[in-house]
């Protein structure tokens, strides 16, 4: 990483924030607006820290979630926003024992940190020991200003990564939806599969799990956007094993509206938008093709129905 006097150009110094921002969900979006805002007004550059891989992964593995967001997907979104920099730290052991002030000395040395923004209930350092009263006991003897932005509340329930997880693990899209403002969503890559969906007149595109941690809603036949390099189409994914066919495997499939061509190799993103119905095993493959009927039906209402609310 480069040191800050290079890294931001800028001598009079950052604004920055810190954390893991898995999701970049409402509450992250409210802090990095903070920052952008308070950098603009004093002419300074916004700085988000963030961590590759997620810190329980390192700290205490088997507490360590699924992710919302893998590999470039947070990257993507990320890049969106209106920040100046953002330095991904490799999150390793011994960053793990740095002390909050160790830590806040780094960004000081590094960065020439002017103002810190956190979040209300954001904790950094050994133990997570760098909470706001903490950080701001920092700032007074070292120099910097702190900044502590309030939750995001949706209804009685201030908007965290954790629950997001609970929405998507939950199958209630809806709410993660709103939790992110934004459909939830992953980036795959297409394989090569079997060739059942175009036996039984559905042809699909078949979606490789790229990345052990992603977290996926629960098994089933959903509604879905879909975005690759060139194109864009609704559809239908069925994420799950396939009991008509004795095959155990999860898998995730997508049928696409009105698109034919070659997508393999290519790195696709994929919005769910609805549930539509469980996996279920059919008494044969033609049961399986009537409802794969209703299914699509069923999916361009969906889509139709949610085609305000922007995937991105």
């Amino acid at each position: 990483m480069s040191h800050g006097a290079d890294l931001i150009g800028n001598d009079r110094g950052t604004v920055i924030t810190v954390g893991t921002f898995d999701g970049v969900h409402l509450g992250h979006r409210q802090v990095l607006e903070t920052i952008t805002r308070r950098a603009r007004e004093a002419d300074r550059k916004s700085v988000l820290v963030t961590f590759e891989p997620h810190p329980l992964e390192v700290v205490n593995p088997q507490a360590a979630p699924m992710l919302l967001t893998v590999g470039k997907e947070r990257r993507e979104i990320l890049a969106q926003s209106e920040l100046d920099i953002v330095v991904f730290l490799e999150f390793t052991r011994e960053l793990s024992q740095y002390t909050p002030e160790d830590f806040v000395r780094m960004l000081l040395d590094r960065f020439n940190l002017k103002e810190l923004v956190i979040g209300y209930d954001h904790g950094f350092g050994k133990g997570r020991a760098g909470d706001a009263r903490l950080v701001t006991q920092l700032g007074s003897r070292l120099g910097f200003a702190v900044d502590v932005v309030a939750e995001v509340d949706l209804g009685a329930r201030p908007v965290s990564s954790t629950l997001v997880r609970r929405a998507v693990t939950g199958g209630d899209l809806r709410l993660a939806r709103r939790l992110l403002g934004r459909a939830y969503s992953m980036t795959a890559s297409v394989v090569r599969g079997e060739g059942r969906g175009r036996d039984l007149g559905f042809r699909t595109i078949n979606l490789a799990l790229d990345h052990p941690r992603k977290l996926l809603p629960p098994d089933g036949v959903y509604a879905v956007n879909v975005e690759w390099p060139g194109g864009a189409s609704g559809g239908m994914m069925h994420l799950g094993p396939r009991p008509t066919f004795s095959d155990g495997e999860r898998s995730l499939e997508v049928h696409l509206f009105d698109w034919e061509g070659d997508l393999y190799g290519e790195l696709t993103k994929v919005w769910w938008v609805k549930r539509l119905r469980d996996i279920r095993q059919f008494s044969s493959p033609e049961d399986l093709q009537k409802q794969l009927v209703v299914d699509l039906d069923e999916a361009t209402v969906a889509l139709t129905q949610n085609a305000g609310f922007g995937n991105h």
